[in-house]
């Protein structure tokens, strides 16, 4: 296992151009700058809860609407998490955190099994923040399951304002794979019985 794992994605299509480097033993460093300013506030807090080294560079059709890019950040937010762990030798797998923002409470809780899964509980709050669709959190949160190959639950406690469920969230994420993807000087190998993950 190399002294840093990291990772460099990007992809390009008719709809979006995203690059995103990723070193999940960094420091907290992030250098975002997408076309969609709310996601950029969230993984700006990503970054720095999680103590992740991020850069993305993204462009977009946002003149449709934000669902594009943030879905592909997304996509390469995950591939960059699967590829920066590679074969998961020696992680903790497990991750959980519970985080409050004012009025309200989040709780992520990740398994890195290599069995993608988002599973998504509470209310949001309103359907925008600013201009972003909040619908798009799940968006955002399915794709990089998916694509970061874990088992992701997201439960919303309680909460009225929906800025703050949302960074919350996004707080609670970082803390969670933070933990998930950590180095247990314990573990010979990868955590499961099966001998692969």
């Amino acid at each position: 296992m190399s002294a840093e794992r990291k990772a460099t994605i990007r992809r390009q299509t008719g709809e979006t151009d995203i690059e995103l480097e990723m070193n999940v033993d960094g420091s907290g460093q992030g250098e975002i700058h997408t076309a969609v300013p709310f996601l950029s506030h969230m993984l700006d807090l990503f970054t720095n809860h999680g103590r992740f080294d991020v850069r993305v560079q993204a462009t977009g059709d946002v003149e449709v609407d934000d669902h594009h890019t943030t879905e592909d950040i997304g996509i390469c937010l995950g591939q960059a998490v699967q590829e920066a762990i590679g074969d998961k030798t020696g992680i903790r797998r497990y991750g959980q955190a519970l985080i409050p923002m004012d009025d309200a409470l989040a709780q992520v809780v990740i398994d890195l099994s290599n069995r993608p899964h988002l599973e998504f509980r509470g209310d949001i709050g309103a359907a925008k923040v600013g201009t972003f669709d909040t619908e798009l959190v799940r968006e955002f949160l399915g794709k990089l399951a998916v694509e970061a190959r874990m088992n992701l639950h997201v439960i919303v406690h309680y909460g009225w304002n929906t800025h703050h469920i949302i960074e919350a969230i996004f707080k609670a994420l970082a803390r969670a794979l933070s933990e998930a993807v950590d180095i247990d000087p314990r573990v010979q190998g990868v955590p499961s019985t099966k001998g692969m993950l």
